[in-house]
């Protein structure tokens, strides 16, 4: 039986347990020897006033207890960005933050420019040699509210379709084989997309969904800053769009999709998931544009809001790449993936307008990549409520894109029919940067 919180590879050597003097950094804490510190070091200093509260007498936010399962923690990882306002607040400069306490941390890798045991011992949190002790924070039940799964950055190898076996899946299934251990359930954030591969992708939703876990997964873009801040009415009616991405075709292939299908699924009966996609380059790919099948309006406006370098010609970039795939309600949409540019955004055609709008990115640096901190609000929130901030299978069905696009690639730009992608969701109209208060109460 499983109760809910109460608030509804290849692997880098590891350093020796055994500090090398007094003045070394721990590497990972045994079960015995965390049982000693399992209990009273996490209690103290839990409550975190928002600002004003105890000068106004209101009733300060207690901290909710996460436990962090980390592939590699380095300056600026997502570990980084994401546990580190945990640990340092918003801005990660000691000031106000989210109202969670990390508890207990598993690093699956400790390349030379790890910094997490450094982290973790500056704010007393234990690093365990298991997944399942660091869930249950080294005691035999399990006392944290919700887990954050990073797998993201390290040294795992790639596929023959190029993409990179993050062990998202084992972390997964390591967490939730400890909730079934110990009997209890609480809400699980994996950060960038399920999978990587759709069969794994697949296997953490439906576990998730047998086992009743709320789980929220994806990219931080969808969050964001954008350049252009123009809104996107829930229930318009799109008549085309194209989205513009750059670097490496899935490690920011997935975050291009994500923040395509934010904007995408708030179209009117969205979402029912997508039927086709396709891998296209070359002549192949602006054929597409060239007959109308894509929108050259919504391209050229994509195009013309992504930051670039100079005036290059797009159509002698060798590095470009299409995912084009049509959803079940017929609309196209269609993901160019550029070497001439270095950011991403989307052009969007609705019905009654004579020229499309364009969206850009964001991606600001200062203070600490602030996109990561919009992404742990939607977290904290989840944690507090037992609810995940927005669905799931909005994530899913991004993961399930990437996947074919590139097992398309794999066979020769193959098109290929996609009934398992027939993922239908009721999207929300949740918040953007600058539009989220990261001191809004959490748990409502």
């Amino acid at each position: 039986m499983f109760r809910m919180a109460n608030s509804s590879a290849n692997s880098m050597e590891r350093p020796s347990m055994t500090p090398r003097n007094s003045h070394s950094l721990p590497s990972r804490i045994s079960r015995r020897h965390c049982l000693k510190l399992a209990a009273a070091p996490l209690i103290g200093s839990l409550v975190a006033p928002m600002p004003g509260e105890a000068a106004n007498g209101i009733e300060p936010i207690q901290p909710k207890l996460v436990a962090a399962v980390v592939t590699v923690y380095f300056y600026n990882s997502h570990s980084d960005v994401l546990l580190g306002k945990i640990l340092e607040g918003w801005k990660q400069d000691g000031g106000p933050g989210p109202a969670l306490k990390l508890a207990s941390v598993y690093i699956d890798q400790f390349p030379a420019s790890d910094i997490g045991r450094a982290a973790c011992q500056k704010h007393g949190v234990p690093i365990f040699d298991s997944i399942e002790q660091a869930v249950t924070v080294g005691g035999q039940s399990i006392p944290v509210d919700g887990v954050l799964s990073i797998g993201e950055h390290g040294d795992y190898p790639l596929n023959e379709q190029g993409q990179q076996l993050y062990p998202r899946r084992r972390f997964f299934e390591e967490i939730t084989n400890t909730f079934e251990k110990y009997g209890r359930v609480v809400p699980v954030f994996n950060d960038k997309h399920l999978g990587p591969t759709w069969t794994d992708a697949q296997w953490m939703y439906d576990r998730a969904r047998e086992r009743q876990i709320p789980l929220m997964a994806g990219s931080s873009m969808p969050v964001g800053y954008r350049i252009q801040d123009i809104p996107l009415p829930m229930n318009c009616e799109i008549e085309a769009a194209v989205g513009i991405g750059f670097s490496g075709l899935e490690i920011y292939g997935i975050h291009t999709l994500e923040f395509f299908q934010w904007h995408i699924e708030r179209r009117r009966g969205a979402e029912r998931g997508v039927k086709s996609v396709q891998f296209l380059q070359g002549a192949e790919m602006w054929n597409m544009v060239d007959s109308g099948v894509v929108s050259q309006d919504a391209f050229d406006a994509a195009f013309a809001a992504v930051p670039k370098s100079g005036n290059p010609d797009v159509r002698q970039d060798e590095k470009a790449g299409m995912f084009l795939f049509e959803y079940v309600d017929g609309l196209r949409g269609a993901v160019f993936m550029l070497g001439c540019v270095s950011g991403t955004s989307v052009g969007i055609k609705l019905k009654g307008q004579s020229s499309p709008i364009a969206i850009a990115f964001d991606e600001r640096t200062v203070p600490r990549h602030p996109h990561f901190a919009c992404l742990l609000k939607g977290i904290e929130r989840m944690i507090h409520t037992g609810r995940p901030a927005y669905p799931v299978e909005r994530t899913l069905l991004t993961s399930g894109i990437l996947d074919r696009a590139l097992t398309s690639k794999w066979l020769g730009n193959k098109p290929l029919e996609t009934p398992e992608l027939a993922i239908s969701y009721r999207p929300v109209d949740a918040p953007y940067a600058p539009h989220i208060d990261l001191l809004a109460d959490p748990s409502k």
